[in-house]
């Protein structure tokens, strides 16, 4: 994947950016995100970029199209994800529940022999 995005940055957003780079209260990966399109806007190399930042050069990318698509809005959110699937069935969960509620089987004291 080659970079395919150039940052240009107004100076509005370079102000914005850089609040966000100095705010201490702000979660880290907001900071990261915001330093990577800074360092971006100064026409470095993906490369370097990555290299200053300490991410991956796919991870320089992901944040250079978010920013381009969506702005500086776009890297304070995360995107949505599907929501997984229960792992184990309720109506297994709730036998296994009444199993170990009831006497061990056989001659053991415990459960766990």
């Amino acid at each position: 994947m080659a970079q395919t995005v150039s940052i240009l940055l107004n100076p509005t957003d370079r102000d914005r950016l850089g609040q966000i780079v100095g705010d201490r209260n702000r979660p880290l990966k907001h900071v990261l995100r915001a330093k990577i399109v800074l360092l971006s806007g100064e026409r470095l190399p993906v490369l370097e970029v990555a290299r200053r930042a300490g991410v991956s050069r796919p991870a320089v990318w992901r944040w250079q199209r978010r920013f381009a698509e969506e702005g500086v809005d776009g890297l304070l959110r995360d995107k949505t994800r599907k929501p997984g699937t229960a792992l184990i069935a309720p109506a297994v969960v709730a036998r296994i529940v009444a199993l170990t509620c009831t006497d061990p089987p056989g001659a053991v004291t415990h459960w766990t022999g």
